[in-house]
C-alpha cells in the first residue's frame, strides 16, 4: 500500500512560495494602512492627495464593473420585456384588424341607410311607386344584363313596369312570380329606351351594348352631333317610362352614336323601387258645336 501523500506546505515549494507571498502582502497592507493612518493624522493635505490618486485610478475600474453588473442583470428584464412587446404588439394587431372590420362594416351599413332614405323619399315624392325591394343578383359576366328583384306579382309587380333607384333608370320588368321578378337592365342589348338631351331637348334612342355601356343615336331627322358630358333623361314617349328619370352621360362619340355611361350601376345597387307604367294622358279632342237647326235660327222657308 502507498504511504499517504505528506500535505505539509514544508515539502511542496509551490505552497512555500504562496505562504511567502502571503505574509509578505499582509505585512505591506498592514504598513500601508499604518502609513495612511499617520498621513491623514499628521498631514491630512498630502492624505487628501493619496486619496484623489487611488480615486482617480480606481473610478475607472468600479465603473467598468457596475456597468458589467448592470449589463447582466439587465439581460432578464430584456428578455422579458421582449416578449411583453411581442404579445402586446400581437394583441394590437388583432384590435386594428377587428377595428379596420367593425370599420367597414359600419361604412357598409352607412351606406345601405343612406340608399334607402334616398328611396324612401323618392317613394313618397312619387305618385306611381309601386314597391321597394331589394336587387339580389345581377349579371354581369355575360352579353344579356338581367337582374332579379325580391318582389313579384304578390307585391303588385308587373310585366312592363319601369325599376329605377334616386340616381336614375335601372331597367324594366320582363317576368314575373308571386315574390320574385326579372329586370331587364338598361345595359343589356334588347334594352331600347326614348330619351332627350337636357340641354336642348333633342329625342334619340338609348340601347344597351352588353358590355356595361349605352350607345345612344339621334331621332331626330336633322343631324346634330354629341359632345362628351351630353345628359340624357327619359322623354316618356312610349307610355312606358315617366319623364325626365337620369339615363346616362356621354363619355365619348363615334360619328353620328354616343357611347354612355348610364346613371345607374346595377352591380353596385341593393334596392330599387318599381313604378307604375307612364302613361301619356290622352290629349283632349275639342267636340263640335251642333249647327243650330231652322227652326232655331228663326229662318221662314
Amino acid at each position: 500500500m502507498a504511504p499517504p501523500r505528506n500535505r505539509r506546505p514544508g515539502f511542496s515549494r509551490r505552497a512555500q512560495y504562496g505562504l511567502f507571498i502571503g505574509y509578505v502582502g499582509a505585512a505591506g497592507g498592514a504598513l500601508i494602512g499604518a502609513a495612511l493612518l499617520l498621513l491623514s493624522t499628521f498631514n491630512p493635505p498630502a492624505f487628501a492627495a493619496v486619496r484623489s490618486m487611488f480615486a482617480e485610478v480606481t473610478t475607472p475600474v468600479a465603473s467598468g464593473f457596475h456597468w458589467v453588473r448592470r449589463s447582466l442583470g439587465s439581460i432578464p428584464q430584456g428578455i422579458g420585456s421582449y416578449f411583453n412587446v411581442h404579445g402586446e404588439n400581437a394583441r394590437l394587431k388583432k384590435q386594428l384588424a377587428d377595428n379596420a372590420l367593425s370599420v367597414s362594416r359600419a361604412q357598409t351599413l352607412d351606406q345601405e341607410n343612406r340608399r334607402l332614405r334616398e328611396l324612401v323619399k323618392l317613394r313618397d315624392v312619387t305618385t306611381d311607386a309601386i314597391v321597394a325591394a331589394r336587387l339580389v343578383n345581377s349579371s354581369s359576366s355575360s352579353t344579356r344584363r338581367y337582374a332579379t328583384l325580391n318582389a313579384g306579382s304578390w307585391q303588385g309587380v308587373k310585366r312592363g313596369q319601369p325599376v329605377r333607384d334616386p340616381s336614375g333608370l335601372i331597367g324594366q320588368i320582363i317576368e314575373t312570380s308571386p315574390n320574385s321578378a326579372r329586370v331587364l337592365l338598361l345595359v343589356d342589348a334588347e334594352s331600347i329606351v326614348p330619351v332627350r338631351r337636357t340641354r336642348d331637348g333633342l329625342p334619340a334612342i338609348a340601347s344597351g351594348r352588353g358590355d356595361g355601356l349605352i350607345d345612344i343615336r339621334s331621332a331626330s331627322v336633322s343631324t346634330m352631333g354629341f359632345r362628351a358630358g351630353d345628359v340624357f333623361v327619359t322623354s316618356g314617349t312610349g307610355g312606358v317610362f315617366s319623364p325626365n328619370i337620369p339615363v346616362a352621360r356621354v363619355v365619348r362619340t363615334q360619328g353620328d352614336i354616343a357611347i354612355a355611361q348610364p346613371a345607374v350601376n346595377p352591380d353596385a345597387l341593393d334596392f330599387a323601387l318599381v313604378q307604375q307604367t307612364f302613361l301619356p294622358e290622352p290629349v283632349a279632342t275639342p267636340t263640335p258645336s251642333p249647327s243650330p237647326s231652322p227652326a232655331q235660327s228663326g229662318a221662314t222657308p
